[in-house]
């Protein structure tokens, strides 16, 4: 929490309860919910909350970089509370995404260098696949 005062106080930036309430949440959750997620999640709790507000929180952590903004090809973000770089992997079936722990592509952007003109800045990897629950015809957890 010290951590998030002192990155919004560097960056100049109000820390609102909303802003904290919607990093706490991503903080405390593996799973990688969508913005409508957080705001329903967060509703009970925050019921004079819009969902703008979530929106607008998470576009404001996303730019301080204490969370990361997920596109795996379904047309909204997702969020994730980890910034550190790491693969991801949605099940092509019910939609669940995934960390993929235990392996990092951290050289992954000097190797491209050598087959392309550009200055690559950033990457992100995402593998796409059937989850165990579903492989095995289970309600996902």
């Amino acid at each position: 929490m010290n951590n998030l005062t002192g990155i919004f106080r560097e960056k100049k930036l109000k820390l609102t309860p909303q802003r904290i309430a919607v990093y706490k949440f991503l903080k405390s959750t593996k799973e990688h919910p969508s913005a409508e997620t957080i705001y329903k999640a967060l509703q009970p709790e925050y019921p004079t909350m819009s969902l703008a507000t979530v929106y607008k929180a998470l576009k404001t952590l996303v730019e301080v970089d204490l969370v990361q903004e997920i596109n795996v090809g379904e047309g909204n973000f997702r969020y994730d509370g980890t910034v550190e770089p790491h693969p991801h992997v949605q099940c092509l079936n019910c939609g669940k995404v995934d960390d993929i722990e235990g392996i990092t592509f951290s050289d992954l952007n000097d190797k491209v260098k050598s087959y392309t003109s550009y200055d690559i800045v950033d990457s992100k990897i995402y593998f796409y696949g059937v989850c165990s629950c579903c492989k095995n015809n289970t309600t996902p957890h």
